[in-house]
């Protein structure tokens, strides 16, 4: 599809103010979606931000309370939430680990329940949406797709999604349940690539399946408002090349709310690797992968009436202010034309040699990166 790519100003309704960079508005026509229930309520949930590296922590502390900031980010306050409000996310997703906080009969405890709740509550309580799920529990004691250990999986993930449900129950719409953040073959060389070809590539894709039939059927089962409650699922690894793969497909839904989970960091070379000489955004050449796998998900699921989340995307800082701001309005604009919605990947990480996705200061709740805020929250509609 063609975009033409302006470079204009745009007011900004949010409250933010930027450096002064200019904020390219993309203006293209949108694809054609069906218009049903679900594809409105995914495009209501506009532009997101994830709390990355906190609540999903893996230290096993001594103090539980601790894993919070284990990775240095600071202990979450509403005030920091209502600074993503402010800043004009529509939309929070709260990445979440789970196995330092359960016992051996796989009960929550009444520390982390709470907890959790009490986050999901800063936002919930201020009229943001909200996606909570499983996250850094992909290993073979807890996750794992392969059929040797898909009994256990199973039942770490339907333990932690029944005291979920329980607590959850009368919450409404606003509250989005994810079954299970990229589901792997982790630590092997499959881990992100697997050729659904082969025995063991089949075989993975059919265990996230059975697992994302087990959710919903779990979760539908449990009343409430659960009953009618928008659920995402991922594919094996939450890649959109496998969930666009034929052997994947979403598990039947009783509501018909049931949305594609996918993450991409792509161009991966600009994206993702820490290379600075593949730093560059250019809207005529790079942007091109974009369009593909936009091309590629509305194609198997929007134009269906589909609803499809990006739950993860981003640049990481290579010291190319003007190209990740390009890079973030082109990739929003891009999905959503598409009908796609798209959270950024915000690990509070900006400073060293790492993967510096951070946007927010939390400790100042200052913008560290305004510009690409705008570019996203412009360019969202």
């Amino acid at each position: 599809m063609y975009m033409e790519f302006l470079h204009t100003y745009r007011e900004n309704a949010s409250g933010l103010t930027g450096t002064g960079a200019k904020i390219p508005v993309i203006e293209t026509e949108h694809c054609k979606l069906p218009d049903n229930e679900a594809m409105s309520f995914a495009a209501s949930l506009k532009i997101g931000w994830n709390l990355g590296n906190t609540l999903d922590s893996t230290w096993e502390m001594l103090d539980e309370s601790d894993s919070e900031t284990a990775w240095g980010s600071p202990r979450v306050t509403e005030e920091m939430i209502l600074a993503v409000k402010k800043a004009g996310f529509n939309t929070v997703r709260l990445p979440i680990s789970w196995h330092h906080h359960i016992d051996e009969s796989y009960k929550i405890s009444a520390y982390w329940l709470s907890r959790v709740k009490e986050v999901v509550d800063y936002a919930y309580n201020n009229g943001m949406y909200v996606i909570i799920n499983i996250h850094h529990d992909i290993q073979k004691a807890y996750i794992y797709p392969t059929y040797e250990t898909l009994s256990s999986s199973l039942e770490f993930i339907n333990s932690v999604w029944v005291q979920l449900c329980d607590i959850f129950s009368d919450y409404d719409e606003h509250l989005i349940f994810e079954s299970v953040n990229e589901p792997r073959l982790i630590g092997t060389d499959l881990e992100w690539w697997i050729d659904t070809n082969t025995d063991i590539g089949r075989e993975a894709i059919d265990c996230v399946m059975q697992m994302n039939r087990s959710f919903v059927d779990l979760v539908r089962a449990s009343g409430g408002r659960n009953a009618t409650r928008y659920l995402m699922t991922p594919s094996y690894c939450a890649s959109y090349k496998y969930a666009c793969d034929a052997l994947f497909s979403l598990p039947d839904d009783p509501a018909n709310r049931t949305i594609v989970s996918i993450h991409a960091y792509e161009p991966q070379d600009f994206a993702l690797f820490n290379d600075m000489d593949l730093s560059t955004f250019v809207i005529d050449r790079s942007s091109r992968s974009v369009d593909m796998i936009m091309d590629m998900i509305y194609e198997k699921f929007t134009s269906k009436g589909i609803p499809a989340i990006i739950g993860e995307f981003g640049a990481r800082d290579k010291n190319n202010p003007g190209s990740r701001i390009e890079y973030a309005a082109y990739y929003v604009a891009a999905a959503r034309a598409r009908g796609i919605t798209c959270l950024w990947w915000d690990n509070h990480s900006v400073e060293g040699d790492g993967e510096l996705f951070g946007l927010l200061d939390r400790s100042t709740l200052k913008w560290t990166h305004s510009d690409i805020v705008l570019a996203m929250v412009n360019n969202c509609e």
